[in-house]
């Protein structure tokens, strides 16, 4: 993001508005990644970045085309290597270490795969399928989720300069001579075109994916890159007044989307076109005859601009992780002086690295000793680099959270409870209580922890997959079918083994953050219906109409993120509590109809903190980590129940196969109980079917 000649008016000129409007959008960024309250929205900041992107990247690749009859694509890509590589190896690799060093074991193996998946600028396709968001609950955002936008930008970079020289060669073959700006345009305004429409489509459906995605991004590359093709005849006719008018609507747009979104806004979509299009009317504005002088051009020129645009890429590797290891560090919210302090560590290590790290490989010595094409190796050198620490930090992780010691499992004291589970964490209750030591053989390993997530087979229902797929017994003459969301998939460990040993067909209509009730919800932390859970819903209740099964099995965590009451989006408990009634009221009236027993499994307890971090923090004992149920989830839960005793549907409470006297182990025996804060592990789930299986009734 450093410093370029830009074309304006037919020639080129230096763009130090450009740079303001680098320190503009980065300065948006960290504002709301710090928590600055009237700036929630400055995640937009990556938007001005894109259209900035594709202007002055276009204006290059087209202006050497026009000038030489030809591209070098090693030339190109040499010089993109020398300004992003360096700084954003160095920050990967740092952060790497100091996860080591600060975070959670857990966390910081989870980070190697991060780090894998940015070395190799795929970050964005890696957040999108584990389906996480900046804002995510729970286990908390990755210090390596804003590499998501560099792999973004990248990927574009591979595409949009072959695209050029394919262009360019047509040209020539049609006899033109050279490539002509009208074929790109049209080129341009096709992809950018395709490219919104699947924003505003994508965004709707699933805005969590959707935000990190290449497709659902484009086009506000391809504004900056249309910009970049008609200014230079556009820019002159522009009287001064119509230059001010664009400054200040630019500016005042860019600003206002930083005012009025939050992490609650469905983003990109319709949301993304007030920044974007602020971007390009201050594009536009800059790039007028005269530069005409005004308070805008001002502010975007003057030397602290300057200098904030300067650093801006470093500024922006750097703050993410400065931010979220200090909190995941901390375990809690950094209070405005920790913020303000880890914002003043930021700024010094982006000039650091801006003057010894980005501006020698990008124009001093190092540059001077790395002629086109040998930049070109430090990809190769990059991916080793990362590659080398990802290895490293799991070797690491692998020594420090190795089973060690011989603390033993916990056991059964008094063999005559009638049931064993019950018997057990009773029996583990009471060892956290007494502080004992974690057991040295955990199950599942405390550093897969993550990974611990139920099978769902062929159909997956959190993409757009909808036919059945047949699990347990397919021979089997009884029919189970379980909907709900990822607290419902989280049981499906327990009902193969049941329906396997039984000779059940099962179905598991079940898509996360998507509850069974017929309620409208917001996905995790946007202010949008969730269209896709409607539908799913609807198609769900179609299935088991089909199906007439056996058995339904309900199971759903209470809606986190509200729910939608006459078009408002609704939180308190007092006003969810009625519409969550009346959705599941109709739920059980319709299952009534269509199956033979219809069952909901109560949710499992919630915890407040992660159980994973507590018990890779520090030196924990059992008693450290165990927690009481969050009193909200359980009020919810309760709810769900009543409904369904009124509908004449069963219930199976599953407290006493994790809880107490108000007291719930993270590890029963030898076993991890949960993956997070509210999943149960797939190990823990696969050991409860024998309790399941009986409350059920599909065994004896």
């Amino acid at each position: 993001m450093g410093r370029h000649e830009v074309a304006a008016t037919g020639g080129t000129r230096h763009r130090d508005d450009v740079q303001g409007m680098r320190a503009l959008a980065v300065v948006l960024v960290i504002a709301a990644h710090a928590g600055v309250p009237f700036l929630a929205g400055g995640f937009v900041g990556v938007d001005v970045f894109f259209v900035i992107s594709g202007f002055l990247i276009t204006g290059l690749l087209v202006r050497e085309v026009e000038a030489e009859g030809r591209l070098s694509l090693t030339g190109f890509w040499s010089r993109r290597a020398r300004r992003i590589l360096p700084a954003a190896t160095l920050v990967l690799v740092v952060t790497l270490l100091a996860s080591l060093v600060w975070l959670p074991l857990v966390n910081a193996r989870d980070l190697v795969d991060d780090a894998v998946w940015s070395g190799l600028f795929a970050a964005n396709i890696h957040f999108a399928d584990e389906g996480v968001s900046y804002f995510a609950e729970g286990t908390g955002p990755s210090p390596l989720q804003h590499y998501w936008s560099l792999a973004v930008e990248e990927q574009f970079y591979v595409v949009w300069p072959l695209l050029v020289l394919g262009l360019a060669a047509l040209a020539r073959r049609a006899g033109r001579g050279h490539l002509t700006r009208r074929a790109l345009l049209v080129v341009l305004l096709v992809v950018s075109g395709a490219s919104l429409a699947w924003s505003l489509v994508a965004t709707t459906a699933d805005p969590a994916a959707t935000y990190f995605s290449t497709p659902a991004r484009v086009w506000e590359l391809g504004v900056g890159a249309v910009l970049a093709l008609v200014l230079p005849r556009l820019a002159p006719r522009l009287p001064a007044a119509a230059s001010w008018l664009l400054a200040l609507g630019g500016l005042g747009a860019v600003v206002a989307a930083g005012v009025v979104l939050s992490p609650a806004t469905a983003f990109p979509g319709y949301a993304a076109l007030l920044p974007v299009l602020g971007a390009a009317a201050l594009v536009t504005a800059g790039s007028t005859t005269a530069g005409q002088p005004g308070p805008v051009r001002w502010l975007l020129t003057c030397r602290p601009a300057r200098v904030l645009g300067d650093w801006s890429f470093s500024l922006y590797l750097w703050h993410w992780p400065a931010l979220v290891i200090t909190e995941q560090h901390l375990g809690r919210a950094l209070s405005v002086t920790e913020r303000l302090v880890a914002v003043l560590v930021v700024l010094n290590l982006a000039a650091l690295t801006y003057r010894f790290v980005e501006t020698p490989f990008r124009s001093g010595r190092v540059a001077v000793r790395l002629p086109s094409p040998r930049p070109l190796v430090l990809y190769p050198a990059s991916l080793v680099l990362v590659l080398g620490a990802a290895a490293g930090s799991w070797q690491v992780t692998e020594w420090r959270g190795g089973e060690s010691g011989d603390n033993p499992a916990i056991a059964v004291r008094d063999r005559d409870h009638h049931d064993e589970t019950v018997a057990l964490v009773k029996a583990s209750v009471r060892a956290a209580r007494e502080e004992v030591a974690i057991p040295s053989d955990l199950t599942p390993d405390l550093l897969d922890l993550r990974q611990s997530v139920a099978d769902v087979g062929a159909c997956d229902y959190e993409a757009d997959v909808r036919r059945l797929c047949v699990r347990g017994d397919p021979a089997g003459e009884r029919t189970v079918v379980v909907i709900g969301d990822s607290h419902a998939r989280a049981w499906i460990p327990a009902l193969e083994r049941i329906t396997l040993d039984s000779g059940w067909r099962a179905f598991y209509l079940v898509k996360p953050q998507c509850p069974a009730g017929h309620v409208s919800v917001a996905p995790l932390k946007e202010a949008v219906v969730f269209t896709g859970c409607d539908e799913f819903q609807d198609w769900a209740a179609d299935q088991v109409a089909a199906l007439s099964p056996d058995l339904v099995v309900v199971s759903s965590a209470p809606p986190v993120n509200g729910v939608w009451v006459e078009g408002q989006r609704v939180l308190t408990i007092e006003k969810i509590a009625p519409e969550l009634e009346r959705g599941y009221d109709e739920l059980f009236d319709e299952l009534g109809a269509h199956a033979g027993r219809v069952v909901v499994v109560k949710d499992v307890p919630k915890s407040a903190t992660d159980p994973g971090e507590c018990l890779t923090s520090a030196t924990p004992s059992l008693g450290s980590c165990m927690f009481e149920p969050v009193e909200r989830a359980t009020i919810l839960g309760d709810i769900v129940v009543k409904s369904a005793l009124l509908a004449g549907a069963e219930v199976v409470d599953p407290t006493p196969w994790l809880c107490f006297e108000g007291d719930c182990p993270v590890v029963v025996g030898g076993t991890l109980t949960y993956r997070d804060t509210d999943h149960l592990t797939t190990e823990y789930a696969a050991g409860l079917a024998g309790s399941l299986g009986r409350a059920l009734k599909m065994t004896g």
